[in-house]
């Protein structure tokens, strides 16, 4: 009997490490990423010691705009929306530490508090004394932080469904206790696995095409990168937004996919009770990226607003 179930033992341990191999996802090297995502070298700068991959285009002396992607994307998520922006604005769009081409912040430090320095930080090394912020989900979370924190430094705000509000498995003032299974993704990444957890993101999952899933993965992969997204999961600690939200004196624009499945469209009137200055703009047919599933559909009320006058109502 002893041997029957040390038997069943090995083969069990023999399975699991086969399994392992099998499934093992080893890091890509930052050259061989680079030469695929980066458009110039001098994208990849320095601020307060951290290097940043940033991209800048449009007039230096038009108004600014920062945009701010959410959880697992990069600012490749924001070129549909740039190439048309940047005839008008001052497009800045940025990896945020740890994601995309951004190496690891060398601090281990991916709180908000850490990311909304930075971003000051980097307005001030863009000699930017304002500009306007479009942030999608936790990107949004960072742009009305911000915006509450530091209303002088932010001319108007896009919320793109945006994080903040409580869901289910988040406390205020609590971290949330991330589930051991997905301290897996260092060492694996299924395409298969990887595309199900993207796609929940579009209405349409036709939208999410396979060079899109390519470019997530592949930036996933990014030495540290893995590492990174799980230290930021740990360390996001959500604050009681209504405080925040009432403190923000830029003139706000809601922008919310009504299928959305990952931040429900209904939070939409969380954000209304709370801001002072707000309108909503919702797509009964997209989902949570709707700058990703339908980019030439979502961009006109966010470019007409990001261009109205400071004195106009949006």
């Amino acid at each position: 009997m002893k041997a029957v179930v040390l038997t069943g033992i090995v083969v069990l341990v023999v399975a699991l490490v086969a399994t392992t191999v099998w499934l093992w996802t080893p890091d890509k090297t930052r050259p061989e990423l680079e030469a695929l995502y980066l458009a110039r070298p001098g994208d990849m700068i320095t601020v307060a010691g951290t290097r940043l991959h940033v991209r800048d285009t449009g007039p230096r002396e038009a108004p600014a705009v920062i945009l701010l992607h959410g959880f697992g994307a990069s600012l490749h998520t924001w070129e549909p929306w740039a190439e048309v922006l940047d005839d008008d604005l001052r497009v800045i769009r940025l990896d945020l530490p740890g994601a995309g081409l951004s190496p690891p912040d060398p601090t281990g430090d991916y709180t908000d508090a850490r990311v909304t320095t930075l971003l000051r930080d980097l307005m001030d090394q863009l000699g930017l004394q304002r500009a306007s912020l479009v942030g999608n989900s936790v990107g949004g979370r960072l742009a009305w932080t911000l915006a509450a924190e530091h209303p002088d430094r932010v001319e108007r705000l896009v919320l793109i469904a945006p994080d903040g509000f409580a869901s289910p498995g988040f406390e205020y003032g609590k971290a949330p206790e991330v589930p051991w299974i997905m301290g897996l993704m260092r060492y694996t990444l299924p395409r298969g696995m990887l595309r199900a957890n993207i796609v929940v993101g579009y209405a349409d999952p036709a939208a999410l095409t396979e060079p899109t899933l390519t470019r997530y993965r592949d930036l996933m992969l990014a030495p540290g990168a893995r590492q990174a997204m799980l230290d930021r999961m740990e360390q996001t600690v959500l604050r009681d937004p209504a405080p925040l939200l009432g403190r923000i004196t830029a003139p706000v624009l809601l922008v919310w996919g009504e299928q959305d499945a990952m931040i429900p469209f209904s939070n939409a009137r969380d954000y209304q009770r709370a801001l002072a200055d707000v309108r909503l703009v919702s797509f009964p047919d997209l989902g949570h990226l709707p700058h990703e599933e339908a980019p030439a559909q979502s961009l006109p009320p966010v470019r007409a607003f990001l261009l109205a006058r400071t004195t106009d109502r949006p």
